[in-house]
């Protein structure tokens, strides 16, 4: 597995990041098998949230066996410093640790949402707070939705994050004012020396039925020829640290995969496969979450 330097927090991260979404509603069995498979395909970054149903309670059991040997992240959705600082104790107590290497501020997408939290009283305050007390070694932001990267260029000219997640994939790229705002975002993040991280790399659309066979809220790319494309399109640009995979356990090894079998791939071959996919679309659009 490729590493790529997390910014100036150090840390060298796997390209491929576990994304914990994935366990928000599986047997504890199969979190224990998901998580060993990520580390046997040299995993060493794990990502979860708050809010990601169950996922914190089936990734815990993993942690004091692993805990030395991985960066981890969570993320809290509160907006208010009082029930923020509670989500990231709650998230310690549930991940059966006593300091997180990231705690991120998550969905803001947009300035109301970013005037919340980092207005007089907002989580911000809780995740400096839980930093200063040792219990958190960083502070990041996340966002979805088509106005995430000029939002985060905006949270970067508040407050000095260590982090940024904001999404790209082909098919965002071919949005002309999205894509100039998340290079211009880049190209900020590289200047501050900061970890940049990207979602929705395996998203191929909303879903266009009732009928959900992934456990992922958007349509995800199942075929391993468009994962590696889209994991080797998004990889070319040299800003990103890493990119979570798509939230269902049977897709990570897809994922491993892409890895490997992508390293080659230039920007331009993995446009080739990708361009050519029907139907394929923001999954900002009629965002259902």
């Amino acid at each position: 597995m490729r590493t790529r330097r997390l910014g100036r927090l150090g840390h060298q991260s796997s390209v491929i990041i576990y994304g914990a979404a994935m366990l928000s509603n599986v047997t504890q069995d199969v979190a224990d098998r998901s998580v060993q498979e990520a580390l046997d395909g040299g995993i060493n970054h794990f990502d979860v949230a708050a809010s990601y149903g169950e996922a914190e309670l089936r990734l815990g059991p993993s942690i004091p066996r692993i805990r030395d040997q991985i960066f981890l992240a969570t993320k809290t959705g509160e907006r208010e410093a009082g029930p923020a600082y509670q989500s990231i104790t709650d998230s310690l107590r549930k991940l059966q640790t006593e300091h997180l290497d990231l705690i991120q501020l998550h969905s803001i997408g947009d300035i109301p949402e970013l005037d919340k939290v980092t207005g007089p009283g907002g989580a911000l305050e809780a995740a400096i707070r839980a930093r200063d007390e040792g219990h958190v070694g960083a502070i990041g932001i996340t966002g979805h939705g088509h106005e995430a990267p000029a939002t985060h260029l905006e949270a970067l000219r508040r407050f000095d994050f260590d982090t940024v997640l904001t999404p790209i994939n082909y098919t965002l790229s071919q949005r002309e004012d999205y894509y100039r705002d998340f290079l211009t975002l880049a190209e900020e993040i590289r200047r501050k020396d900061l970890g940049f991280f990207t979602i929705k790399s395996g998203a191929l659309r909303n879903w266009p039925t009732e009928e959900h066979p992934y456990t992922t809220w958007y349509e995800p790319f199942t075929e391993q020829e468009r994962i590696t494309a889209s994991v080797a399109w998004v990889l070319s640009h040299e800003a990103i640290t890493g990119l979570p995979c798509s939230s269902d356990v049977r897709l990570l090894s897809k994922f491993l995969t892409a890895e490997r079998e992508g390293a080659g791939m230039t920007a331009a071959e993995a446009a080739t496969v990708l361009e050519g996919v029907p139907a394929y679309s923001s999954p900002f659009i009629n965002q259902p979450i």
